[in-house]
């Protein structure tokens, strides 16, 4: 549903808003200028101004496209600029376009055509309201406050990208294993987006900044060189969200084969334990095998086995304990012979 608003300020000063589409058109014949603040509106509505206000349909067709950049171009009579509003919200950022025509007495902002229920531009009139009093002296400095709201927009979406980027390292550092690498993944693709953004937002200024828009005024120049500013620091921004988070995906791999190593030493500790005690036992096992095979006899006869029984115990005791020592000092030599490898690098 459209839910636009139209606004005429006026030579001495003040403004107020118009009831609908045709009483703005009226009033852009008039002293002053107009602001056509156009929300979802349809097709018809913004064909209306192609005749009466002078805007390109090239331009109403951009207005309707959710695949377009940010980008600046010249028509006779008005400048159309395609700017982008950022919103990250439940750590998902959304890009909503907002289209400006600015000419000699008029300004036209549409936007909210591919925002869902968002509102990129839902308290601008309260801005506008609040003191922005360099607002009413041409539609360049009321562009300039628009872009500079969506600006301030951007400063938010970079302070929470900012938060989350610091929540995902201190949980990777505390527990790699639940650590979640997608969040990463979605974060480094949100920042191209942005970054992608935030570069031909920034040759709109250049070009605004050097006087290509016959639209904006000497006097009204020096705003949009802060805006300018702004949007070089987001655009700095991005390169640094980009390397941290490649840093900590690095990280995460790091901190992960780490985890894997020390699983595997554990697995081969327990292997090497298991694998002496099957050594120390396997000749005690043949001999026990061998000497037992008569229960009766124990080999020396079935009257000595008050002597032979003791002795038999008592010598796979001493050939376990001679094998243990054995295996631990083939154990310790090889040690010795890898550090003594190691060293030597």
């Amino acid at each position: 549903m459209s839910v636009s608003k139209f606004y005429h300020f006026t030579l001495n000063g003040s403004f107020y808003g118009l009831g609908n589409l045709e009483e703005a058109i009226v009033a852009s014949r008039e002293d002053g200028f107009v602001w056509f603040n156009f929300f979802k509106p349809s097709k018809q509505d913004l064909n209306a101004l192609i005749d009466t206000i002078g805007i390109h349909p090239l331009s109403v067709e951009d207005c309707f496209d959710e695949n377009q950049v940010p980008k600046i171009e010249y028509f006779q009579n008005n400048t159309f600029i395609i700017f982008n509003g950022f919103t990250y919200t439940g750590k998902e950022l959304f890009v909503d376009e907002i289209n400006l025509f600015i000419g000699k007495k008029f300004l036209i902002t549409v936007s909210g055509n591919h925002s869902g229920t968002r509102e990129p531009l839902n308290d601008i009139a309260g801005v506008l309201e609040n003191g922005q009093l360099n607002s009413k002296e041409g539609p360049d400095f009321l562009m300039h406050i628009v872009l500079d709201y969506l600006v301030d927009q951007k400063y938010k979406a970079f302070d929470d990208m900012e938060d989350e980027l610091e929540m995902a390292e201190e949980l990777l550092l505390s527990d790699v294993e639940s650590f979640q690498p997608q969040k990463l993944i979605r974060l480094r693709k949100d920042l191209l987006n942005l970054r992608k953004s935030l570069y031909h937002e920034r040759e709109i200024l250049v070009k605004i900044c050097r006087k290509d828009c016959p639209y904006v005024s000497d006097n009204a120049i020096v705003h949009y060189r802060d805006i300018y500013d702004h949007l070089a620091k987001f655009f700095e921004l991005t390169e640094t969200y980009r390397e941290i988070e490649t840093s900590l995906m690095e990280l995460y791999t790091s901190l992960l084969n780490n985890l894997m190593t020390k699983m595997s030493n554990d697995t081969n500790s327990s292997v090497r334990r298991l694998t002496l005690i099957a050594t120390i036992f396997m000749p005690l096992t043949l001999l026990a095998s061998i000497g037992g095979m008569s229960e009766w006899s124990m080999i020396t006869g079935p009257s000595n086995w008050r002597t032979s029984y003791p002795l038999f115990i008592l010598a796979m005791i001493i050939i376990g304990i001679v094998n243990y020592v054995l295996i631990i000092r083939v154990e310790r030599k090889r040690g010795s012979k890898k550090d003594k490898t190691y060293g030597s690098y």
